[in-house]
């Protein structure tokens, strides 16, 4: 299978990104990581020590060169809103730059939110065709992943396709979870099948196939007819994967583009950080010694908004009372005294008090934790206060009657379990 060309330095992309509007679907439910959708949409779950996820597609597309930008939210958005009003703000308008919040604002169906990935889109259809782009770029609001967009877009015009399909290489295994591509030697999708039993393989390969990354890049002319068709079918679910995807791959040419390292040709990072294992594991990769996402590459910075909080701070050294931390991440406000931090993310403005032990663990923003506590293997949630003498993750049993714990034997303590009563955690 053709690998795709370095377009990184062509003077052509520039041209392409300018013209490009993404569109980042950020109105999922999120339902499969438990209370930390309570109150907040999945985009805006916090991640990696000072991220929310929507800040990865976010910072894809300004570093990219993509400044036209739709937020497309749904469920539960307020705190989803606050964060990209506060941290998005700064793209000057005079310049056609723009990060757009776009609501479900029921324009043809005065009764409907977004049914699907498709109808979300098409909802908003005539805010698209007045700012007349060349090309629509369609991201989750939901994955953790650096990707140079601009690549990509050359990569379509390159092929003259009329849609391409961000993919990555997974196991046969992997692929039962996935809308997953049949595709010939020059890359041009055959079939694409939704969480297929037996997932068709790649060219060359005996155990591996091509999985849709939910990123695509349609020719904007091309994306309105189908959208417009698709609305008028009967029955459809309004779903890319599903409806629009399937109806046009025998009449169009559909290309896709496996997101590999342009250096090495190997997969590239990217994870669904869907479920609480999930989400636990790649905060916990951000821990290790040269993580395959790196967080400190200052030429594909992450941006995000923060508040202005004073430097983290390791306080008493005794023998038995001793401020540390190993082997961990620790953002600034973040206090800890006297207390044991080993293999551990502290967001913002954590308290760590004397004599507790905190291990494998992952502390949202905000959190106090009493004196006397051991607790291993646990996400707790923004706001939670930790009483004096809590011991979590040793025995599963105990943590199952209070706690939620996942498969993989994730403790997840939110503010609600403790007896604490929050109206919302932002």
């Amino acid at each position: 299978m053709s690998a795709p060309h370095n377009h990184k330095h062509d003077h052509n992309v520039s041209h392409l990104t300018r013209n490009t509007i993404a569109l980042i679907l950020a109105g999922g439910r999120g339902s499969r990581l438990m209370n930390m959708t309570d109150w907040r949409a999945k985009p805006a779950v916090p991640f990696g020590g000072k991220f929310r996820i929507i800040d990865f597609p976010l910072s894809n597309c300004i570093n990219s060169g993509i400044r036209k930008i739709g937020v497309l939210t749904q469920y539960k958005s307020d705190s989803l809103n606050r964060h990209v009003q506060q941290g998005w703000g700064y793209l000057r308008g005079e310049f056609g730059e723009y990060v757009d919040l776009l609501p479900a604002q029921q324009r043809h169906d005065e009764t409907s939110w977004y049914q699907g990935t498709a109808d979300a889109v098409f909802q908003n259809i005539d805010i698209l065709r007045s700012r007349n782009p060349e090309h629509i770029l369609v991201l989750a609001g939901d994955h953790i992943y650096k990707m140079d967009y601009g690549a990509m877009l050359a990569d379509h015009v390159e092929k003259n396709a009329d849609l391409t399909i961000g993919c990555i290489e997974v196991s046969l295994q992997d692929a039962t979870a996935f809308g997953v591509m049949d595709v010939d030697e020059n890359r041009r999708v055959r079939a694409f099948v939704e969480k297929p039993e037996n997932p068709p393989l790649m060219p060359g390969r005996t155990d591996t196939a091509l999985a849709s990354m939910g990123i695509y890049i349609f020719n904007a002319g091309f994306l309105f007819e189908q959208l417009l068709k698709d609305a008028d079918t009967k029955d459809s679910s309004r779903d890319f994967g599903r409806d629009i995807i399937p109806a046009v791959i025998d009449k169009y040419l559909i290309n896709a583009y496996p997101f590999l390292d342009l250096q090495s040709g190997e997969q590239s990072y990217w994870r669904d950080v869907g479920t609480i294992d999930a989400y636990w594991n790649a905060n916990m990769e951000l821990i290790g010694v040269k993580p395959d996402l790196n967080l400190y590459d200052k030429t594909w910075p992450i941006w995000t908004y923060q508040e202005q909080t004073p430097p983290a701070k390791f306080v008493f050294d005794s023998d038995k009372r001793r401020g540390q931390a190993v082997d961990s991440m620790i953002s600034g406000g973040c206090v800890i005294s006297g207390a044991k931090v080993r293999h551990s993310l502290l967001f913002s403005n954590v308290r760590v008090n004397s004599y507790t032990t905190l291990q494998d663990s992952i502390v949202l923003p905000e959190v106090n934790i009493g004196r006397h506590c051991r607790i291993t293997k646990a996400i707790i949630e923004k706001g939670c206060e930790v009483p004096e003498g809590t011991i979590i993750g040793e025995n599963r049993t105990d943590d199952e009657k209070r706690f939620h714990v996942s498969s993989g034997g994730v403790v997840l303590v939110t503010p609600e379990m403790l007896g604490q009563r929050r109206h919302y955690v932002r």
